[in-house]
């Protein structure tokens, strides 16, 4: 994902320099040096807040890193823009360099873009407009000298307005959408607008994870249902796109994330570790599917 058209180092050289000047002026990604670097790309969304998405997004970008894919982070989401707490680079800051702002590396093979890392004060709220939003979607879109990576997680706000459409929009590479959602009615009713929502803008969906999917006793090992269970399913098969698989409940979850410390890095053994696992398999392979095909 290089910068606007026109103004990347290189571009007096570039064979697709004729006409770039009109598409800087209107906004569009450069045509040379737009995707080609990124292998892969997915749109993490939820119908509504708190039900887990953004910590979706930081444990399956640590799992898959963990395992040698190059991962990078674009956490959209810029009124909760959480992602760097989770991953323990709050402190850092994004920096400018020739080719564009720098991502933070927050361990091996993971790189984080966020408003988070722009910002000196964690306090204050970004009091934004449309436009304004939208403007800066782009610029994390199209200026951020990512490198060669294997995925791009696109952790989006809830709901389906600005952000998530703008993404769709200015990100140059998206295979495809991962709907979060909890077991409760009201979470299923609107985890079903994000993938209607997708549907609508002509991007796969992927499938729907069930996330806070009861738990598993301390004690003795157990299955314990906190929520009814099985909606993301249901959701999923009546909406005609793959279920993706439940994530259990874990009290150390929060806690963790609180730290900057994935879970699923953690305690890989755990029964979160094993579904972030097996998550990160399979969607891994419906991306090479699809690319194959």
């Amino acid at each position: 994902m290089g910068g606007l058209p026109g103004r990347n180092p290189g571009c007096s050289k570039c064979a697709l320099k004729q006409g770039c000047e009109s598409q800087a002026q209107t906004g569009q990604p450069c045509p040379a040096a737009g995707s080609s670097s990124i292998r892969h790309g997915i749109m993490v969304m939820s119908g509504k807040g708190g039900v887990g998405k953004s910590s979706f997004s930081a444990n399956l970008g640590a799992v898959m890193a963990s395992r040698g894919a190059k991962v990078g982070i674009l956490d959209a989401d810029l009124h909760g823009p959480n992602i760097p707490r989770m991953l323990g680079i709050g402190d850092r800051h994004l920096e400018g360099s020739s080719s564009g702002l720098r991502p933070v590396e927050a361990m091996e093979n993971l790189k984080v873009v966020s408003m988070a890392l722009l910002s000196s004060d964690a306090d204050r709220p970004i009091v934004w407009r449309g436009p304004a939003k939208h403007n800066l979607i782009r610029r994390f879109a199209q200026q951020v000298d990512w490198g060669q990576l294997d995925l791009l997680l696109v952790d989006l706000p809830p709901g389906t307005g600005d952000e998530p459409l703008s993404v769709a929009k200015l990100v140059g590479r998206v295979d495809g959408s991962v709907v979060v959602t909890t077991p409760q009615d009201v979470a299923i009713l609107d985890s079903r607008k994000a993938v209607v929502f997708s549907q609508m803008l002509s991007i796969p969906v992927l499938g729907i994870v069930e996330n806070m999917s009861g738990m598993f006793c301390p004690h003795c090992g157990g299955r314990i249902d906190l929520f009814r269970t099985g909606g993301g399913e249901r959701a999923a098969l009546e909406l005609g796109v793959p279920f993706l698989g439940r994530i259990p409940i874990d009290p150390e979850m929060v806690e963790l994330c609180d730290a900057g410390k994935p879970l699923t890095l953690i305690r890989p053994e755990s029964a979160v570790g094993a579904a972030y696992l097996d998550l990160a398999s399979r969607i891994w392979g419906m991306l090479e599917a699809s690319t194959a095909s």
